[in-house]
């Protein structure tokens, strides 16, 4: 009985995550920024996944408070240089402990 509930807790935690996918992989109008991963790496949602959409989603709420409490454009530019940090750092763990645990982690470019 108790795995059948873990199961459940687990799947239902999944229902709730996946929507905030969507919220969080988007490009942000607040100028340039590292891209955020709309898709995990190689399709696999693990918890390295839930923790780069976790990480996003703070370092966006965190962005909107500073933003809100900035008084003059080099608070802004503070705000912004912080949340382009977090993104490059939440994108850089992500690669790397998927790297570690044998996913390729890949870029297409496309040249002209």
């Amino acid at each position: 009985m108790k795995i059948r509930s873990m199961i459940l807790t687990a799947t239902g935690a999944t229902m709730i995550i996946l929507p905030a996918v969507g919220a969080v992989a988007h490009p942000s109008n607040n100028g340039a920024h590292p891209e955020i991963m709309t898709h995990p790496i190689a399709d696999v949602q693990n918890n390295y996944w839930f923790d780069y959409v976790t990480d996003i989603r703070e370092a966006e709420h965190e962005l909107k408070k500073d933003l809100a409490r900035a008084t003059d454009e080099e608070d802004r530019r503070d705000a912004m240089e912080e949340y382009r940090n977090e993104i490059a750092d939440a994108n850089k763990d992500y690669r790397k402990e998927m790297r570690e645990k044998g996913y390729r982690v890949g870029r297409v470019t496309v040249g002209q």
